[in-house]
């Protein structure tokens, strides 16, 4: 069925990347926003636009009856998630599909599957996936947990089932700290997610961050479009993302992109997905699945020419993949910056009045973002305001690209993370590629702040 009106169910810039991909289509767009978005960029392009509620995302946002009479009174056939927000909501999925509405996204019993980490887990190991040495389930005592523990070996990671942002995660050293990090970490979980379940995981001492971006039909079919290397993270949070990995090798990326593959073909998946690694002395990690499109998903599109909005509105409407395994090809090098509306030192958040706004252009420089001069940065939401994206044919000519767009960008008025990026990409390590998910933070209390 080919849709002709999607309601874009976000905000920010991934909500103006949805509408540029649907208006090249020729698809209508509605844009639902809080009254603090009145003047957004993507309000202003979208077709039509509906005031969904109060600045605070639980009255607007996530307000399920308020978005989904939005799409009845526009007569929007189809709603797109984005990220965050209600993207990885099995519920508001369902609740779409019972409105005859099509959901631009996964099956609702896959997200709801992927979304516990618990089922996620053993749903992975049954598709074939590694795992990370750990419990095959929820622990239930500190009995249980110091069992488990012994055979595992310490220091072992305890995690919410629930979890994400490195809430209820906490690493125990030794037995005689288990019971208590346990306990703080099932209080953390229960105060962050109304669910004290945890589970417990080998914790890796020095892994990168390794993610495949995937694509299935519903039908049986999927391909995988390569890595990401996300490990550039502070408190669990990606800064920087680059494609592909600086470590991993074509046939690292052909073995794993091929099991990853498969496993979601076998269970029908339908769309566009991320399966996330920890990687370790040539070993592969599976720690979760997110079911929806990923905010780094452009340096993926820069080294396949794959438009993944497009390709999610397309298989929504039922089509099969464009592309079959054997056509993905990876050509040069991508790497994108996380602009944030923060103080580069800090990480205070820094709202406020664009007095001055001028994007980097150029060969192979893409910017994705709402801002423009006279765009007030409204302080109730995530503080992500531009992500900058350079494409080269090597990761050296990358690097080159994004030191000369980063010197062009300027955003006045408002203090931001640009600076951050600067100094982060002259260290030398950063440039040789030695890097793993500790290496930011350690920069960071040594040099960068």
């Amino acid at each position: 069925m080919a849709i002709k009106k999607v309601l874009i169910a976000n905000r920010g810039e991934i909500a103006l990347r949805i509408h540029r991909a649907c208006h090249e289509m020729g698809i209508k767009t509605v844009a639902v926003h809080s009254t603090a978005d009145a003047d957004a960029m993507h309000v202003r392009l979208a077709d039509e636009a509906v005031c969904i509620g109060p600045p605070p995302a639980g009255e607007s946002y996530l307000n399920v009856p308020n978005i989904i009479s939005a799409a009845e009174i526009s007569h929007a056939d189809a709603i797109h998630p984005g990220y965050g927000f209600l993207s990885e909501n099995a519920r508001f999925a369902e609740i779409v599909e019972l409105h005859n509405i099509i959901w631009i996204g996964p099956k609702p019993e896959h997200i709801r599957t992927m979304g516990d980490k618990v089922e996620a887990k053993r749903t992975a190991g049954a598709l074939g996936l590694p795992l990370v040495p750990g419990s095959a389930g929820a622990i239930e005592s500190v009995e249980e947990a110091k069992s488990l523990a012994r055979d595992i070996g310490y220091p072992v990671l305890i995690k919410a089932a629930s979890g994400g942002g490195g809430r209820g995660m906490k690493v125990v050293p030794s037995e005689d700290q288990l019971e208590t990090l346990m306990s703080q970490a099932r209080s953390e979980a229960k105060n962050a997610f109304g669910d004290d379940t945890v589970y417990m995981e080998k914790y890796l001492g020095d892994p990168r961050h390794i993610e495949f971006q995937i694509f299935g039909d519903g039908n049986g079919n999927a391909i995988h479009l390569g890595e990401r290397d996300c490990s550039l993270q502070r408190r669990h949070q990606k800064v920087l993302e680059e494609a592909p990995s600086p470590v991993i090798s074509a046939e690292e990326r052909d073995r794993m992109g091929g099991i990853v593959a498969k496993a979601m073909a076998e269970m029908g998946y339908r769309g566009a997905g991320t399966i996330e690694f920890l990687y370790e002395n040539g070993e592969f990690y599976f720690i979760e699945m997110n079911t929806r499109l990923q905010v780094e998903h452009p340096v993926t599109e820069m080294i396949t020419g794959l438009d993944l909005v497009r390709e999610q509105i397309r298989i929504a409407e039922g089509n099969p993949l464009t592309l079959r395994q054997q056509d993905v090809v990876f050509r040069g090098h991508a790497i994108e910056c996380r602009i944030n509306a923060e103080d580069p030192r800090t990480f205070a958040p820094s709202p406020g009045l664009v007095k001055g706004y001028h994007a980097p252009g150029g060969m192979n420089v893409r910017v994705d973002s709402g801002l423009y001069a006279g765009y007030r940065v409204p302080p109730y939401y995530d503080s992500m305001i531009a992500k900058l994206i350079v494409y080269g044919t090597s990761r050296e000519g990358a690097i080159k690209r994004l030191r000369r767009a980063l010197e062009e960008f300027v955003i006045d008025g408002i203090t931001t993370t640009i600076p951050l990026h600067q100094k982060l990409i002259e260290d030398p390590e950063f440039q040789s590629g030695d890097y793993t998910i500790k290496w930011l933070e350690e920069w960071l209390s040594r040099d960068g702040a």
